[in-house]
C-alpha cells in the first residue's frame, strides 16, 4: 500500500490542509504536519470519527446485503411428433441480493446548502478513495473510482477540486439534494467502460447515505430491484416524495355569489351558465314561482332579474339600447336657431259628428265623398295655408275599432280639435277622445257642429262636457268652444283663430337647420312604387336624397310627395310628406331619423329587428305555456283562421285588434298572417295550408292568388268598410259555436190508477192535464214534483187501441219501458228537446 502524505490527502479530498490537520486532530490523531505520512490505520480512525459527528456508524462503510438462491425442479409432460408423450425436467434456479436502504428522515431536516456540512461530507468518502488506491500516490486521480458519478456536478461543494475527484464527493450530498423540492433528479451514468471497471473490482460505497449501489442487481427493502443507475422505480419514488399529499382543489365553505348582467331577453340555458349552475335549477326555480319554463324558452329581463335574485346572485340588468342612444345622441348634438313652426292640430270625435266634412271645408276638397261608407279609416294628414298663418291638420277615425289610432293622433300633436255634433251630444267616442288628449297633456278647443240644424242645442253639449272636467270660458274654464257648420262654412274662421290663439300661447319651436326628425302616420305597400310612408316631420328638414331611419326599416329618400301629390324636394317642421323608398313599412307611430350614413342606419335596423324578434317569440312562449293546461281541461278550442291583408298599416291594425277581440272561450279568431299590399300567392298558398278565410281590406288578389283561389275552392272575401267585415267574422264564429239545446215539455199526464198486465207488466190509468203526450218522446217520472226516474213510453192505448198521441183532458194507459213502480199520484211529464240557435 502506498504511503500518502497529509498535504496529498488534502488535495485529493480538496480541502485545505489546515482544515484536514483540525479535523484529524479532533479525531485524536496528533503531531501531523503537512509532509507527515498518514497511515492506513489513521484514515480509517479519521474516517469513523467523521461517520460518528454525522450521527452514523463507524462500520457503515462496508455494504450490508443478504444474497438468497432458490432452486425448483418440476416435470412437464409433452407430446412428441410421433403421437408419445415425453416427459421434460425444469430446473428453475433464482437468486436475489437484498441491500439494507438507507435511512434518510435525518437528512430531510438538514440544509443541503449549508457549506461546512457538505465540506466535512466531502472527506468521508476521500479517506476511502484513498485506502483503495493501489497505484503511485503521484496517479490518485486516475485510480480513483468513478461509481458514485451520478448526481449533478453542480452540487460540488469546492470549486478548486479535479473533476474527477468532484464526482465522488458531490455524490455523498446526493441524497440530500434528493430530498430538496427544487433538486433536479438524479442523472444516469451510461458510460459501459465505467460500468465493466465497477464490475471487475466488486466494490460498493453501501453507506447509509448512499442507497442501492451495487453489483448486479440491487433490492430495496419492498422487494422490487432497480438498476445501479436508479431505476424507474428509484425515479417514481423520488417524485412520489416530492409531490405534496394535497388536492389541488378545495371546495369552497362559503356560497358564490355571482353578479350576472342580464340583457333585455335570456334564454334558460344562457342564464344558467352565467350563474355557473345546471339549467334544470333555473327551471326548478321558476316552476316554484309559478312560471312554466324550457330550457331553451326566451324570458324578458324582469323574469331573469326575480329568477338571479331567488337563486342569490346580483342580478346587473344591461342596457342594451348603447347604438340607439348614441344615435340620439348624434342628432341631438347639432344646434342652430329655434323658429316658430306651425301647429300639428289633430280633429277628434265621435263617428258621424262631421269631422272630416269640417276639415274638408277648411281644405276645399271633397275628402268625405271619397271615404269609403262616408267614414274615415285611416289618419290623413294635410297642411292649410290660412291668412293667419299655416296649419297642420290629421284626421283621425271615430269607429269603435281605430281606439289605438286616435291614441296616437293625439301623441302626434299640438291642440286637438273635438268635434262634437249640436243634435247628438257626448257620444262614446267623444269621452274617449277626451281621455286620449288629457293623457297626451293636449289642449282641446271644442268644435260644435252641425249648428244650423232645426234640433241643434249647443248648451247641452257644454253640460255634458262638463261632466267629463271640459268646461267652457263662458263657464269659467279655460277651453274654447266654437260653434261651427261643416256645411255651410258657419263660425270656421272663428275656430282657425282660436286654433292659432291656442298654438301663440304653447309657443312651439324648432330647429329648421338640423336633421330632420318625426313620427310615422302611416305606411302601406304600393304595388307600383313599393313601400310607401306618410311622415309628420317635428324638428329639422328633410330633403329628398337623406337616409332615413323609421323604426325596423331604414332606405334613402327617393321621391317626396305633399298631400296633393306634387314632387317637392325639402320638407320642414310641421309639414306632413309620402315618401318613398324604405324598405319596409314601418309601423303608424313609429319615430324617423335622419342618420348619416347608410351602415349606421342598417346596423341600428338589425338591432331593433333583433330585438323586437326576441321579444315576439318570448311572447308567443308564454301564451303557449299559459294556455296549455286551460286547453287540456277545457277541451278543443275551436278557432277561425284569417289571412288578413290591409291597404295601410294604421288600418291593419286596427282591423287586427277587433277581430281579435271577438274571440270568446269556444271559439277564436287566429289572425294567421297579415300585412301590407295586395293579396299574393303567398297568402293564397297560406290560406289553403291553414284552412283561412282570406280577406281584403281595400285591397284585390293578383292573378295568380285568384287562380288557387278557385282551384282549391277557398272563401276570399273582399271589404271596404270595417263594419262588414266585423259582422261577417261574427257570423262564420256563430256557425263554429256547438250547438245548444233547450227541453220543452210537451204534455203532462197524472196516473189515477194503476193495472197490472201480464206481458207489459204495471200500466197507469192516467188523465192528461196539459199539452199533448206522444208515444215517441221521452218522459219523466215525477212524484211529489221530484223526477224519479227519465225514459221511454213503451205502450200508449186509448180503449185498448195503440194510439201516436193524446190530448188534453183525455184518458189513456201508459205503460213506461222497464219500469213498474209507477203509483197513484204520479206524474208522468212528456218532453221535447229543441235546438237553439246560438249567438255571440
Amino acid at each position: 500500500m502506498a504511503e500518502v502524505t497529509v498535504k496529498q490527502l488534502a488535495d485529493v479530498v480538496g480541502v485545505s490542509v489546515e482544515r484536514l490537520l483540525k479535523q484529524m486532530q479532533e479525531a485524536g490523531i496528533d503531531d501531523k504536519k503537512d509532509g507527515s505520512v498518514v497511515s492506513e490505520n489513521e484514515r480509517q480512525t479519521l474516517l469513523a470519527f467523521l461517520k460518528r459527528s454525522h450521527g452514523e456508524e463507524a462500520d457503515a462503510g462496508e455494504p450490508k446485503k443478504i444474497t438468497l438462491k432458490r432452486k425448483t425442479t418440476s416435470q412437464l409432460k409433452v407430446s412428441g411428433a410421433s403421437g408419445k408423450r415425453k416427459t421434460v425436467n425444469i430446473e428453475v434456479r433464482k437468486k436475489r441480493t437484498y441491500v439494507k436502504r438507507t435511512e434518510l428522515e435525518d437528512a430531510k431536516s438538514e440544509d443541503v446548502a449549508e457549506a461546512p456540512v457538505q465540506e466535512e461530507t466531502a472527506v468521508e468518502p476521500a479517506v476511502e478513495v484513498a485506502n483503495e488506491v493501489a497505484a503511485p500516490v503521484e496517479t490518485p486521480v486516475a485510480e480513483a473510482p468513478t461509481e458514485k458519478a451520478e448526481a449533478p456536478d453542480a452540487q460540488a461543494p469546492v470549486s478548486e477540486a479535479p473533476v474527477a475527484v468532484e464526482e465522488p464527493v458531490a455524490a455523498k450530498a446526493a441524497p440530500a439534494v434528493n430530498e430538496a423540492p427544487a433538486a433536479a433528479p438524479p442523472k444516469r451514468d451510461d458510460n459501459p467502460r465505467r460500468k465493466d471497471k465497477e464490475r471487475s473490482k466488486g466494490k460498493t460505497f453501501a453507506s447509509d447515505d448512499q442507497p442501492r449501489r451495487g453489483k448486479g442487481r440491487g433490492f430495496d427493502d419492498e422487494g422490487r430491484g432497480a438498476r445501479r443507475g436508479g431505476g424507474k422505480a428509484a425515479k417514481r419514488a423520488g417524485r412520489g416524495r416530492a409531490q405534496p399529499n394535497a388536492h389541488g382543489f378545495e371546495k369552497p365553505t362559503a356560497p358564490v355569489v355571482h353578479e350576472v348582467s342580464i340583457p333585455e331577453s335570456i334564454t334558460v340555458a344562457e342564464l344558467a351558465k352565467k350563474m355557473s349552475i345546471k339549467a334544470a335549477e333555473v327551471i326548478k326555480v321558476m316552476f316554484k314561482m309559478g312560471a312554466m319554463a324550457t330550457i331553451n324558452q326566451v324570458i324578458d329581463q324582469d323574469t331573469a332579474i326575480l329568477v338571479v335574485e331567488e337563486m342569490g346572485h346580483v342580478a346587473k340588468p344591461m342596457q342594451e339600447n348603447a347604438i340607439e342612444d348614441e344615435l340620439l345622441e348624434s342628432v341631438q348634438s347639432h344646434q342652430g336657431e329655434e323658429q316658430s313652426r306651425a301647429p300639428v292640430v289633430t280633429v277628434m270625435g265621435h263617428v258621424d259628428h262631421g269631422k272630416t266634412s269640417l276639415l274638408d271645408y277648411i281644405r276645399r276638397t271633397r275628402v268625405a265623398a271619397g271615404e269609403s261608407g262616408g267614414i274615415t279609416q285611416h289618419i290623413g294628414a294635410y297642411h292649410v295655408e290660412t291668412d293667419n298663418g299655416m296649419i297642420t291638420f290629421l284626421d283621425t277615425p271615430g269607429h269603435a275599432a281605430f281606439t289605438a289610432m286616435r291614441a296616437r293622433g293625439a301623441q302626434l300633436t299640438d291642440i286637438v280639435i273635438l268635434v262634437v255634433a249640436a243634435d247628438d251630444g257626448v257620444m262614446p267616442q267623444t269621452e274617449e277622445a277626451v281621455q286620449h288628449a288629457k293623457a297626451a297633456g293636449v289642449p282641446l278647443v271644442v268644435a260644435v257642429n252641425k249648428i244650423d240644424k232645426p234640433e241643434a242645442d249647443p248648451d247641452r253639449v257644454k253640460s255634458e262636457l262638463s261632466q267629463l272636467d271640459v268646461i267652457s270660458e263662458d263657464w269659467g274654464g279655460d277651453v274654447q268652444f266654437a260653434h261651427v257648420s261643416a256645411k255651410s262654412g258657419e263660425g270656421i274662421d272663428d275656430l282657425l283663430d282660436k286654433v292659432l290663439l291656442q298654438a301663440e300661447v304653447l309657443e312651439l319651436k324648432a330647429v329648421p337647420e338640423a336633421p330632420a326628425q318625426g313620427v310615422v302616420v302611416e305606411s302601406r305597400l304600393d304595388k307600383g312604387r313599393g313601400p310607401v310612408s306618410t311622415i309628420l316631420v317635428q324638428n329639422g328638414t328633410l330633403k329628398k336624397g337623406d337616409i332615413v331611419l323609421a323604426g325596423l326599416h331604414y332606405g334613402r329618400v327617393r321621391a317626396m310627395l305633399d298631400e296633393s301629390g306634387s314632387q317637392i324636394e325639402t320638407a320642414g317642421p310641421s309639414i306632413p310628406v309620402e315618401i318613398q323608398g324604405l324598405d319596409g313599412t314601418p309601423d303608424a307611430g313609429d319615430e324617423f331619423t335622419v342618420v348619416s350614413s347608410e351602415k349606421k342606419a342598417r346596423e341600428v335596423a338589425l338591432f331593433r329587428q333583433g330585438k323586437y324578434r326576441e321579444i315576439k317569440l318570448a311572447r308567443q312562449q308564454k301564451a303557449k305555456l299559459e294556455n296549455l293546461f286551460s286547453n287540456m281541461q277545457a277541451g278543443e278550442v275551436k278557432s277561425l283562421n284569417i289571412v288578413l291583408k290591409a291597404d295601410v298599416r294604421g288600418s291593419l291594425e286596427a282591423l287586427t285588434q277587433a277581430l281579435q277581440d271577438l274571440s270568446t272561450d269556444e271559439v277564436k279568431v287566429n289572425i294567421v298572417s297579415s300585412g301590407v299590399g295586395g293579396i299574393g300567392e303567398t297568402d293564397a298558398n297560406l290560406a289553403v295550408a291553414s284552412s283561412a278565410i282570406l280577406i281584403g281590406f281595400n285591397v284585390r288578389a293578383d292573378a295568380q292568388a285568384r287562380t288557387i283561389v278557385e282551384r282549391e275552392e277557398l272563401e276570399l272575401r273582399y271589404y271596404s268598410v270595417i263594419y262588414d267585415i266585423i259582422d261577417d267574422v261574427k257570423q262564420a264564429m256563430v256557425g263554429l259555436l256547438s250547438p245548444e239545446y233547450r227541453e220543452e215539455i210537451v204534455g203532462v199526464a197524472e196516473v189515477r190508477d194503476v193495472f197490472r198486465s201480464p206481458k207489459l207488466g204495471a200500466i197507469a190509468g192516467c188523465m192528461v192535464t196539459e199539452g199533448t203526450v206522444y208515444r215517441n218522446k221521452r218522459i219523466r217520472v215525477l212524484r211529489d214534483n221530484v223526477v224519479i226516474y227519465e225514459g221511454e213510453l213503451e205502450s200508449l192505448r186509448r180503449f185498448k187501441d195503440a194510439v201516436a198521441d193524446v190530448r188534453q183532458g183525455m184518458e189513456c194507459g201508459i205503460g213506461v219501458k222497464n219500469y213498474n213502480d209507477v203509483k197513484v199520484g204520479d206524474q208522468i211529464e212528456v218532453y221535447d228537446t229543441v235546438e237553439v240557435q246560438r249567438s255571440l
